[in-house]
């Protein structure tokens, strides 16, 4: 079980919805290379709401809070693949001072892009022609299967039964 890093708001926490989360272990793949883009001194002048005060005020060239950030980022990124204390430690710091960078709005656009490369990565659409659909409905329906996923997987076991069937012969 990963633990969950809760956000500390800048301005007043909201009274309803989701409560803002900082990185967990298992994102970590996803969420690195989002990080190190999003983070970068070039995107201070383009999302200047996503950052906090503190960060925008600062020199860009010379920025001790992203020299620090960056410094956090690798450990994380050393780290990642060992798991265990060391892992959880640097992902403690590492998430404090993402917690320091970003504002309240930036780190929730910065959620948001996040989940949206969560559902691209489970998801493929595959072109059909329309008959296809009707003859895969008609057999999800004769077999009772309540998805796609459910019918294709049971055909394709099918299939592979016939086929070892059929070598024995």
């Amino acid at each position: 079980m990963s633990l969950k890093y809760p956000w500390v708001y800048h301005g007043e926490a909201p009274k309803a919805g989701r409560k803002l989360l900082l990185l967990e272990e298992s994102e970590l793949t996803v969420s690195l290379p989002l990080i190190f883009r999003i983070v970068h001194p070039s995107e201070l002048d383009l999302r200047k709401d996503w950052f906090s005060d503190l960060i925008i005020e600062m020199d860009k060239s010379d920025n001790p809070e992203y020299i620090i950030l960056m410094e956090r980022l690798q450990q994380v990124t050393l780290n990642r693949k060992k798991q265990g204390t060391a892992l959880t430690q640097s992902l403690t710091l590492l998430n404090q001072q993402l917690n320091l960078y970003f504002s309240d709005y930036g780190w929730r656009m910065v959620r948001k892009e996040l989940s949206q490369i969560k559902k691209r990565q489970k998801k493929s659409h595959i072109e059909l022609s329309n008959d296809l659909i009707v003859k895969i409905k008609m057999y999800m329906e004769k077999e009772r299967f309540d998805s796609f996923d459910q019918a294709i997987d049971n055909l394709l076991t099918e299939a592979e039964a016939i086929k070892k069937e059929a070598e024995n012969c």
